[in-house]
């Protein structure tokens, strides 16, 4: 499968998972959420750049839910609820999140 951003074409892969970790940028993330359906807010954006961030500059991190939603309640001012961050990314954020982040599928189990 391939997406078509800004005149270039990007490999994903029969789930939509980009192949190419390096083929990333926001035009790619946006590119991806539409072809799911789907519209990111700025609070999607939040988890998306953490996840990312903690992927590339962390040995491949795959931070779990709680981990994610402490990290976005010190940006965001309040940690958000689990029931919060299923209705931003409702097939779980941290593996939905890892998708619109351009990052591989995500093989940890479990959501805490």
């Amino acid at each position: 499968m391939a997406l078509e951003v800004n005149g270039r074409t990007v490999e994903t892969t029969d789930e939509g998972y980009l192949v190419e970790v390096n083929d990333w940028d926001e035009d790619v993330a946006q590119a991806i959420a539409d072809a799911d359906g789907f519209e990111l807010t700025e609070k999607h954006w939040d988890v998306i750049r953490y996840l990312r961030d903690q992927h590339v500059n962390n040995g491949g991190e795959e931070p779990n839910e709680r981990t994610i939603q402490k990290a976005m309640g010190k940006l965001w001012g309040s940690k958000p609820s689990s029931k919060e961050m299923y209705e931003l990314f409702p097939n779980m954020p941290s593996k939905q999140g890892r998708k619109f982040a351009g990052l591989p599928k995500s093989t940890r189990k479990g959501g805490y």
